[in-house]
């Protein structure tokens, strides 16, 4: 078991990544602890997108005039990756936006005190 884990630590990376942004996410009450915890399990999924896409001893998939070169590398998880890095640079800001306007409202960034004073009204 030790041995596959230390042949395959490209994705045991990744999932302690996940984890610890996972974490952050669901075990934190501040709304920026959570953003951030958002950013950090983002990048987890494209670290594992891109170790998906590993193959040993792959090239590039650019045309050539040599025949026979490949195995080649897999360019969609790359380019999948690009497409969500736009996005969710879109969406973190969105999400501290909403955060700062939460705290320009309520005063904290507490998630807990901002439940008690919505629920107070």
């Amino acid at each position: 078991m030790i041995e596959l884990l230390l042949a395959r630590y490209e994705y045991v990376a990744a999932f302690l990544v996940l984890g610890i942004g996972l974490y952050l996410t669901v075990g934190d009450r501040n709304l920026v602890k959570k953003v951030i915890g958002l950013n950090v399990f983002q990048t987890a999924v494209f670290l594992f997108f891109i170790v998906t896409s590993l193959r040993v001893g792959g090239v590039e998939p650019l045309l050539t005039l040599a025949e026979g070169v490949g195995p080649y590398v897999n360019p969609l998880p790359h380019v999948i990756v690009l497409t969500a890095i736009v996005v969710g640079v879109s969406l973190k800001a969105a999400g501290l936006a909403l955060v700062v306007r939460i705290h320009g409202e309520y005063g904290t960034l507490n998630e807990d005190v901002v439940e008690e004073l919505i629920d107070d009204g």
